[in-house]
């Protein structure tokens, strides 16, 4: 599967009384990594809302494990790839390092399920999950997706 990895500084907005990051902020982290994840691989969130007729990917399910604390000025890399697609649905992990001299250690484990969503066309009030188009499948189990 296709992987991107970003780096994300911790700002001082990030960061709770004790001076670490407050735990949501980590999962908009993992918001913007998951976008992030389909640029990269050519694939903006403003052409597939235009070609694909969607509305979005909105997320499910998600959850954590938190190993390593970062506080502000740090510097974290998350690493994001799409784990499993489904007729609607897909699954992704982000893997959370934070780089020491040498060396990069896992901080946070964290995986998402989201769906591909448009408009419902009994009720454009309400959305429904749609079948996850090849070309998004190919581009992203692909090694080498957007080069």
């Amino acid at each position: 599967m296709f992987v991107n990895r970003r780096t994300v500084k911790i700002e001082w907005g990030d960061c709770d009384p004790a001076g670490i990051v407050f735990y949501p902020r980590y999962f908009a982290f993992f918001d913007a990594s998951t976008h992030a994840l389909f640029e990269a691989a050519g694939l903006p969130k403003p052409r597939m809302i235009r070609e694909f007729d969607i509305v979005g990917t909105p997320m499910v399910d998600t959850r954590a494990r938190f190993f390593i604390p970062s506080a502000f000025g740090d510097e974290i890399v998350i690493e994001t790839r799409i784990t499993e697609f489904r007729r609607s649905s897909f699954d992704i992990e982000h893997k959370t390092y934070k780089p020491f001299p040498g060396s990069e250690q896992l901080a946070i484990e964290a995986w998402e399920t989201r769906v591909w969503t448009g408009r419902d066309p009994a009720d454009a009030t309400k959305l429904k999950s749609r079948p996850i188009p090849e070309e998004i499948v190919r581009r992203l189990s692909a090694e080498n997706a957007g080069r």
